[in-house]
C-alpha cells in the first residue's frame, strides 16, 4: 500500500495531471469579459477635424511687372563677363530690345499658364508708377476676395532700396522712379501673393512686413478713437494674408554663373524640371550618366502633364517628392495654408523648395513669408537625383535607337517604405514619411490597389492615423475612387471609408452629394461580398442616415430598406447589428421611410432579431423599433395598431439577461410614451390613485425597524466603502436618500435608527402627490412608490378597472415600466424612472383643479370611486375613451377647465385629454419632506411652463456612437490577449501558475488523509451577521455577504480587504453567491431573494468595487414566502418560513448559471448570450433549496423544501427531464451535492441531520448516516470526502465519509474560550481542508487541519 502511495506522489504521474488541469485553465470559457462588460457605452471624444479647409482659395488674376530695359544696365551692378543673360529662357539681345521685351512676357505668362491657366493675365513691360496702380487696382477690382500675384523682375533697374521702395521708369525712361511698398500693399490689398525676383530682395521682405505692422496700428487707433485724423481717412487694408516669396536675402546679389539663366529664381518657380535637369548636369556626379549633355536635355521626350511619358513622370515624381518634405517639414497648419489651399500657392511652393536647393549652391537664399524651415538638405532630395539620374541614363538609347522607356521604380520603391514603417509598428513613432506619396500613387492604376491596402492598414491604427491622413489631403483622392468600378478595389475602398466615418462623420453630406452612398448600396447588396465587408458598408450608410435629412432620401430611393431586411438574418453577427441600426436610423423622425418599412413589414422581421444570441444585436434590434414607433408624424389607427404590436413585442424583454438590451427598451419605450402621452397620463393617475388606496402586504411595511439592517452601530464597525454604480443610485427623492444613507451605515449619527422607519417612508404619499416642481434631486414617484405601485399592480383589481381593451396596452407597458424602474441595474432604473416621472409629473399638472372652481364645486363632484370611473368609460358605448379616431387627441393639448354649468352630481371628467380624471382633485396637498411650507409649493407648482422636461424625445443611450467605436479602433492588431508579450498575457500566466500551485499543494494535503479539523486559523467580527460565505479558489480571499452588503477578508494576513454595499432593496436579502472566472479575472456574483442578481468587479483591492452587470435572474419568486429571516426562527421552523431565496450553481466549462430558489423552476442562463436558455419545472409544490449542476453529464440536481430530492437531465424537453425523485427524507433539504468524479454519488441533507448518497441510477439511497439535529447549515469539501454541519445549537461537527466525526468545534479559540453562536452558513474551500463558519453573533471564523499537515 505504501509504495501505491508514494507511486500517487511520483512527479511523473502529478505532472500530467498538473499540465493537464494548466491547460483546461488556458481553455475554460470566461463570463462578462467582453466589451460591453468593461467599458462605458458612450461614443468616442469627438476630435475636432481640422482638416477640411475653411477657405478654399483661388488665385484669379496675375500682374507680370518686368522692369528690363533691355541694354542698360543700372548703375548699381556691375556685371561680370560673361553674364548669365536668359530671361524666360530667351537670350534678350538675340532680337530688338522691344521685341525680346515682349517675347520675354509672352513667355513669362506661358509659364504660369501651366500652373493656372484660368486666370486673368496682365503684363506690365517696363511700366511708370501710375501704370503699375492702374494695373494693380483693377485686378484688385476684379478679384474681389480671391488672392491677387504680383510678379515683379527687377533686372533693369536699381536695387530695392532701405526705405522700402522698388523702382520702376518714368514716361520717356530718362529716370528711374522710386514706388513704395506701402503704395503697393494699399493697390494690392489683401489676399496676395508676391514674388520679386532680383538683388536684395529680401529688403522688400522686411518693409512689407514694417509696412503692415504700421497698417495694423493705424487700424486699431482707428478703431478705439472714430475722432483720430486716420479714422477720417479711408482705412488701409490689412495685409494679413499676404504671401511673400523673394530670390534673395537682403544682402545678396542674384547669382551671375552664364550657364544659369538671369532669372533663376523664376525659372525654380514656373519651369522647375527644365531647371532641376540643367542644375542635375551641371554638378559633378553628373559625369557618372555617360553621354548626357544640356542639348539631350531639351530633347526628353513628352508632356509635363502626361504621366506616362518620362518628363510626366518626372514632374509627377518632383510634385510626390516636393510635397513630402513640406508635409514632414512644415507645421501643420502652414501645411494646410501654403499647400492645400490654393493650387497655384501650392505649386509655387513646391517650386520655391527647389529654389532653395538650386539657388543655395549658388550662395544665395530665397526667402519667404511666412517663412519656412530649411529644406534643402532633407533626404528625399536624393530620392529625387536617383529618379532623375535613371531617367537621364535611358535618354540616349531612347532617342538614337528609339527603345522603349522603363518607369521609375520610385512609387513602388516609397511603398515597401511605407509598408516597412507600418510593420515595425510602435505606437508612439513619427508619423511615415510616405503619406504624401502614398496619396499620389492613388492616381496610378499600376499601384492603386497596393496603395488602398496600405492606406486602409494605416488607417487600422486608430483615429489619429486617419486625422493625419485626411490633413495629407487623401479625401477628394478617395472620394473620387467611389466613381471606379473596379470590383478588386470595393472591399478596400469600404474598409478607408468606414475608417474616416468613424471618426468623423461629418462626411456624410459630402458622400451624397458625389452620389457615393450609391456605391455602398450596391455593395451590400452584393451577396459575394464577404460579411464583414458588407457589416462596413452598412455601418456607412448608417452614418450617412444618420440625423441627415438628405441622406435619408437619397438611401430610401437607393432601396436601403429592403436591402437591410434581406441581410437581418444573416449569420454574421456584427452585420446583424449594423442593419438593426441602420434601419433604426433611416426612419428616425423621418416618415417615408417609416411607412416604406411598414409595407415591407420590417418590425416584424424586426422581432426575431430580439431573441438573437448576441445582446448587441438584441440591442440594436430594439433601437431599430424603438425610432420605428417613436416618429413624431400623424397618426391613423393603421399606425398606432402596429405601434401596440411594436410595443408588446418590447415588453417581452423586460427580463433579458443584458443591461445594455434593457436600457435600450426603456429608450425605446419612452419614445412610445411621449408618442401617446395623454393615453399614459390618464393611466399613470389611475396607478398613483390606486397605490394611495392600497396598502402592500410588503414586508417592508411589516418590518420592525430594527429587523431592517442588523444594528451596526457599535463604534467599532467602521463605514462601508461607497461604489461606483451606487454613486449615482438613484438619488431621487429625499426618501430614497434617506432610504440610501441607511443603506450605508449612517446609523451612528444622533437620532439612531429609529428615526427613520422605513415604514414611514413607503407609506407616505407625499412623495407621489407632491405637485411641486421635479428638481433634480426629487421626483414625483419616490422609488418607494414605484415599487409599491409595482407591487400592487401584481395582484391588484387594476385590469378589470380599465374595462376597456384600448388602454391596456398602455396599461402594461405603464407596468414594465414599473418594473424597469426597480431593476437591480441602476443606469436601467435610472433612466425608467425619469420617463415614469415625466408622465406622473404632466398627468398631475394636468389634473391640477384650476382656480377658476371655487371650492363649492369641487366639494360637490362625485367621490372618486373606482365604479364611477368605470361606468364613464362604459357609458361612451365601450369605445376607446377618444373623440375621433383622428390623432389630434394624442397631441398634449393643455386641459381647459371645467365648464361651470356641469351638473353638481358628475365629475368634471375628460378623458380625452387624458389628464383630467375626477380623483385627481382630492390630491392632498401634502409637505413635502423637506419644504419650505405649503405655501411655496403651490405657488411654484402653477406654472407649469417653468418646469424641466424629464424626458426629451432624445432620449439615447450612446450604444449607436459605442458599437460604432469599433471601427474607429485597429481591427488588423492581434489583441492583447493573444500577444505572447503583452502585459495581460503574462498576469493571466502567473495566474494560471499559481492555480496549479494550489491544486498540487492542496491535493497533497487531502490525499494524505485529513483527521482534525479544529485549528483555528482566522477570526473577526464582520460588520453585518454572516448569511453566505465563499472562499475564492486560488487566492486567500474570502467574500462574506451580510443581509445588503459583502465584506472580503484575508484570511492568511487576518485584515479586512473591503466592505460594500450590494444595492439591493431593503425588504430583500442576499442568499448566494458565486465567484466567476475563479480561476482567471474573478467577479462576484450575488443573488438575493427578489430574484436578482448581481455581478461585481475591483472587489477586494485597492480600487472602487463596480457593477459589471445586474438582471432579473427569477421573475416570479413568489410574494407570500419571502420575507426578512427572523434570525430565531428561520432555524426553528423552516417549513413555515418558506424563505430558500435565490439559490444558484455556476459552470465555468459552460458558461451557463442554474438558478432557483422560491419558485417552481430551475432557470438556466447562458451567461455568453446573456439570456435564459432553459425553464426546468420542478413539478413540487415548494422552494428549491440547494442546487448542484455536472456539466459532462447534463445531469441537475435539486434538493426541495418538501424534503425530496430531484434529478434533471437538461438535455430533454421539459416533461421528460425530470429522470429521477427520492422521496427519502422527511424535512426540508439543506444541500443536495452531486459528486463531480465519473461515477459521483449524489449527497444529500436535510434539516433532521440524515445524510444520503444516492447512485443517479438506482431509485433508493445507498448509504445513510445520521448527523446532528437542528442543521442549519452544511457543506461537503469536493476533494477531501469530508462535510460539516452547523447546528443552530451553536457547534460544528466534521465528518469524514464514512460518518466519523474528526472534530467538534464549541469554543472559540484563545477568546477567552467563549461559545460560539448559532451557526447561520458554513462553507468550504475548494481545495485546502479549510472551514469558513458564520455564526450568528457576527464573528467569521475559519478552521483547518493540523498544522504539519498545511
Amino acid at each position: 500500500m505504501k509504495m501505491d502511495s508514494d507511486l500517487l506522489h511520483s512527479p511523473a504521474v502529478g505532472l500530467a495531471e498538473e499540465e493537464e488541469a494548466d491547460m483546461n485553465d488556458w481553455k475554460l470559457p470566461l463570463a462578462f469579459m467582453k466589451k460591453r462588460h468593461s467599458e462605458k457605452i458612450e461614443g468616442s471624444k469627438a476630435l475636432a477635424q481640422s482638416w477640411r479647409m475653411k477657405d478654399r482659395m483661388k488665385t484669379v488674376s496675375v500682374a507680370l511687372v518686368l522692369c528690363l530695359n533691355v541694354g542698360v544696365d543700372p548703375p548699381d551692378v556691375v556685371k561680370t563677363s560673361p553674364c548669365a543673360r536668359l530671361e524666360c529662357w530667351i537670350d534678350p539681345l538675340s532680337m530688338s530690345p522691344q521685341k525680346a521685351l515682349e517675347t520675354i512676357g509672352a513667355n513669362l505668362q506661358k509659364q504660369y499658364e501651366n500652373w493656372q491657366p484660368r486666370a486673368r493675365y496682365k503684363q506690365s513691360l517696363d511700366p511708370t508708377v501710375d501704370e503699375v496702380k492702374k494695373l494693380c487696382t483693377s485686378l484688385r477690382r476684379n478679384a474681389k476676395e480671391e488672392r491677387v500675384l504680383f510678379h515683379y523682375n527687377g533686372h533693369g533697374v536699381p536695387r530695392p532700396t532701405v526705405n522700402g521702395e522698388i523702382w520702376v521708369f518714368n514716361k520717356n525712361y530718362t529716370q528711374y522712379i522710386p514706388l513704395s511698398i506701402y503704395d503697393l500693399q494699399t493697390w494690392m490689398g489683401s489676399p496676395s501673393i508676391f514674388v520679386y525676383d532680383c538683388s536684395n530682395a529680401g529688403i522688400i521682405v522686411k518693409s512689407f512686413k514694417q509696412f503692415a505692422l504700421q497698417r495694423e496700428q493705424e487700424l486699431e487707433v482707428a478703431a478705439i478713437n472714430p475722432s483720430h485724423p486716420l479714422a477720417q481717412m479711408p482705412l488701409p487694408p490689412s495685409m494679413k494674408n499676404c504671401i511673400q516669396l523673394a530670390a534673395c536675402e537682403a544682402s545678396e546679389l542674384l547669382p551671375m554663373n552664364p550657364d544659369l539663366p538671369a532669372d533663376l529664381f523664376t525659372s525654380c518657380l514656373t519651369t522647375p524640371i527644365k531647371i532641376a535637369l540643367r542644375w542635375f548636369c551641371m554638378q559633378k556626379s553628373a559625369k557618372l550618366v555617360p553621354g548626357v549633355t544640356l542639348d539631350l536635355i531639351e530633347k526628353i521626350p513628352g508632356r509635363l502633364n502626361d504621366r506616362r511619358t518620362p518628363l510626366g513622370e518626372l514632374n509627377w515624381i518632383f510634385t510626390a517628392i516636393t510635397d513630402t518634405i513640406a508635409w514632414n517639414v512644415l507645421p501643420r497648419d502652414l501645411f494646410q495654408k501654403l499647400f492645400r489651399q490654393d493650387l497655384l500657392v501650392a505649386s509655387l511652393f513646391r517650386n520655391f523648395l527647389l529654389a532653395e536647393r538650386i539657388m543655395r549652391s549658388y550662395n544665395c537664399t530665397p526667402v519667404s513669408s511666412p517663412r519656412l524651415p530649411p529644406t534643402y538638405m532633407h533626404a528625399m532630395w536624393q530620392a529625387w537625383d536617383l529618379a532623375v539620374d535613371i531617367c537621364l541614363s535611358q535618354l540616349p538609347t531612347i532617342i538614337e535607337e528609339g527603345t522603349a522607356f522603363r518607369h521609375s521604380p520610385f512609387f513602388a520603391e516609397q511603398l515597401t517604405a511605407f509598408q516597412v514603417w507600418l510593420t515595425m509598428g510602435v505606437e508612439n513613432r513619427n508619423p511615415p514619411e510616405q503619406l504624401p506619396i502614398v496619396l499620389q500613387v492613388l492616381l496610378s492604376q499600376v499601384h492603386r490597389l497596393r496603395a488602398l491596402d496600405l492606406l486602409g492598414r494605416f488607417l487600422d491604427l486608430g483615429p489619429w492615423a486617419v486625422s493625419l491622413a485626411l490633413s495629407v489631403g487623401i479625401f477628394p483622392y478617395v472620394l473620387k475612387l467611389l466613381q471606379s468600378s473596379a470590383r478588386e478595389l470595393r472591399p478596400l475602398l469600404v474598409f478607408i471609408w468606414a475608417k474616416i466615418l468613424a471618426v468623423d462623420s461629418s462626411c456624410q453630406a459630402d458622400l451624397v452629394k458625389d452620389n457615393g452612398h450609391k456605391y455602398f448600396l450596391s455593395v451590400l447588396a452584393d451577396s459575394y461580398m464577404p460579411a464583414e465587408h458588407r457589416t462596413m458598408a452598412v455601418f456607412i450608410l448608417a452614418v450617412i442616415v444618420n440625423s441627415y435629412n438628405t441622406g435619408q432620401e437619397a438611401c430610401l430611393q437607393g432601396n436601403l430598406i429592403a436591402n437591410c431586411l434581406e441581410q437581418l438574418s444573416d449569420p454574421h453577427p456584427l452585420l446583424r447589428q449594423w442593419v438593426a441600426i441602420c434601419l433604426g436610423r433611416i426612419w428616425q423622425n423621418f416618415d417615408p421611410a417609416r411607412w416604406c418599412g411598414v409595407r415591407d413589414s420590417a418590425h416584424e422581421k424586426l422581432y426575431t432579431l430580439l431573441s438573437d444570441p448576441i445582446p448587441e444585436v438584441r440591442c440594436a434590434a430594439v433601437f431599430a423599433l424603438g425610432t420605428f414607433v417613436g416618429n413624431s408624424a400623424e397618426r391613423t389607427d393603421h399606425s398606432t395598431t402596429i405601434d401596440h404590436n411594436v410595443a408588446m413585442m418590447l415588453a417581452q424583454l423586460i427580463n433579458d439577461g443584458s443591461p445594455v438590451v434593457r436600457k435600450e427598451l426603456v429608450v425605446a419605450l419612452s419614445h412610445l410614451v411621449v408618442q401617446y402621452e395623454s393615453n399614459f397620463c390618464t393611466v399613470a393617475l389611475q396607478f398613483i390613485e390606486e397605490e394611495k388606496n392600497y396598502t402592500v402586504p410588503s414586508p417592508a411595511n411589516t418590518a420592525e425597524p430594527g429587523n431592517l439592517t442588523p444594528v451596526r452601530d457599535s463604534p467599532a464597525i467602521p463605514r462601508l466603502r461607497s461604489v461606483n454604480s451606487y454613486t449615482n443610485i438613484r438619488a431621487a427623492t429625499s426618501a430614497r436618500n434617506l432610504n440610501k444613507s441607511l443603506q450605508n451605515l449612517n446609523l451612528n449619527e444622533e437620532g439612531g435608527p429609529a428615526a427613520f422607519s422605513p415604514g414611514n417612508l413607503s407609506t407616505s404619499s407625499s412623495a407621489s402627490s407632491t405637485l411641486g416642481s421635479p428638481d433634480n434631486d426629487e421626483y414625483i414617484l419616490s422609488f418607494e412608490t414605484i415599487d409599491k405601485m409595482r407591487r400592487v399592480s401584481s395582484y391588484s383589481s387594476l385590469n378589470s378597472l380599465i374595462g376597456v381593451s384600448f388602454n391596456s396596452v398602455y396599461t402594461q407597458i405603464w407596468r414594465v415600466l414599473l418594473h424597469l424602474a426597480a431593476d437591480p441595474f441602476p443606469e436601467v432604473s435610472d433612466l425608467a424612472m425619469k420617463v415614469l416621472n415625466s408622465i406622473a409629473y404632466k398627468a398631475t399638472m394636468n389634473a391640477r383643479p384650476q382656480r377658476i372652481l371655487d371650492s363649492g364645486s369641487l366639494t360637490q363632484s362625485a367621490p372618486a370611486s373606482p365604479t364611477s370611473k368605470g361606468t364613464h368609460i362604459h357609458q361612451a358605448g365601450g369605445s376607446p375613451p377618444m373623440p375621433s379616431t383622428s390623432s389630434s387627441s394624442l397631441t398634449n393639448e393643455v386641459p381647459k377647465p371645467p365648464a361651470r354649468e356641469q351638473p353638481a352630481t358628475r365629475p368634471p371628467y375628460t378623458p380625452t385629454l387624458g389628464g383630467q380624471a375626477p380623483h385627481s382633485h382630492q390630491f392632498p396637498r401634502t409637505r413635502k419632506m423637506f419644504d419650505k411650507g405649503p405655501e411655496q409649493a403651490a405657488e411654484d407648482g402653477d406654472d407649469p411652463g417653468g418646469h424641466r422636461n424629464y424626458i426629451s424625445p432624445s432620449l439615447q443611450t450612446g450604444l449607436c456612437d459605442w458599437s460604432a467605436k469599433y471601427f474607429a479602433q485597429p481591427v488588423m492588431k492581434i489583441p492583447e490577449e493573444h500577444d505572447m508579450e503583452s502585459q495581460v498575457r503574462m498576469e493571466r500566466q502567473w495566474r494560471f501558475l499559481r492555480n496549479s500551485r494550489v491544486r498540487r499543494q492542496s491535493r497533497g494535503i487531502t490525499q494524505r488523509g485529513v483527521s482534525r479539523l479544529d485549528d483555528q486559523i482566522f477570526i473577526n467580527r464582520n460588520p453585518g451577521v454572516p448569511s453566505v460565505v465563499k472562499f475564492h479558489p486560488f487566492n486567500t480571499c474570502i467574500a462574506v455577504a451580510d443581509k445588503d452588503s459583502i465584506c472580503f477578508w484575508d484570511w492568511e494576513k487576518g485584515e479586512r480587504l473591503d466592505y460594500f454595499y450590494n444595492g439591493n432593496p431593503r425588504y430583500t436579502r442576499i442568499t448566494a453567491m458565486e465567484y466567476l472566472n475563479g480561476h482567471d479575472c474573478s467577479l462576484l456574483l450575488t443573488a438575493t431573494d427578489d430574484g436578482a442578481l448581481r455581478i461585481w468587479k475591483n472587489f477586494a483591492d485597492q480600487k472602487n468595487p463596480e457593477m459589471v452587470t445586474a438582471w432579473q435572474g427569477l421573475s416570479d419568486m413568489l410574494p407570500t414566502t419571502r420575507g426578512l429571516a427572523r434570525r430565531v426562527s428561520i432555524y426553528l421552523d423552516r417549513s413555515k418560513q418558506g424563505g430558500a431565496g435565490m439559490v444558484v450553481d455556476w459552470e465555468q466549462e459552460t458558461g451557463l448559471l442554474m438558478t432557483s430558489g422560491d419558485v417552481r423552476v430551475i432557470r438556466i442562463w447562458d451567461t455568453d448570450r446573456e439570456m435564459k436558455v432553459q425553464d426546468i419545472p420542478t413539478g413540487a409544490d415548494s422552494c428549491v433549496t440547494s442546487l448542484s449542476c455536472d456539466s459532462q453529464h447534463s445531469l441537475i440536481v435539486a434538493g426541495l423544501g418538501d424534503g425530496s430530492v430531484r434529478v434533471f437531465d437538461r438535455r430533454m424537453g421539459p416533461n421528460d427531464c425530470r429522470v429521477m425523485t427520492y422521496r427519502e427524507h422527511g424535512a426540508w433539504v439543506v444541500k443536495a451535492h452531486l459528486q463531480k468524479e465519473t461515477d459521483g454519488h449524489i449527497i444529500s441533507v436535510s434539516v433532521n441531520g440524515d445524510v444520503r448518497f444516492f447512485e443517479p441510477r438506482t431509485p433508493d439511497s445507498i448509504n445513510v448516516l445520521q448527523t446532528v439535529k437542528g442543521l442549519t447549515a452544511l457543506d461537503i469539501h469536493p476533494q477531501a470526502n469530508l462535510f460539516a454541519c452547523g447546528s443552530m445549537n451553536q457547534f460544528i461537527a466534521v465528518y469524514n465519509i464514512n460518518g466519523d466525526v474528526i472534530s467538534n468545534i464549541k469554543y472559540y479559540d484563545g477568546f477567552m474560550g467563549q461559545r460560539i453562536g448559532a451557526i447561520s452558513c458554513l462553507a468550504f474551500h475548494p481545495y485546502w481542508p479549510h472551514l469558513a463558519v458564520g455564526s450568528n453573533d457576527y464573528y467569521m471564523s475559519i478552521y483547518s487541519a493540523e498544522k504539519r499537515l498545511r
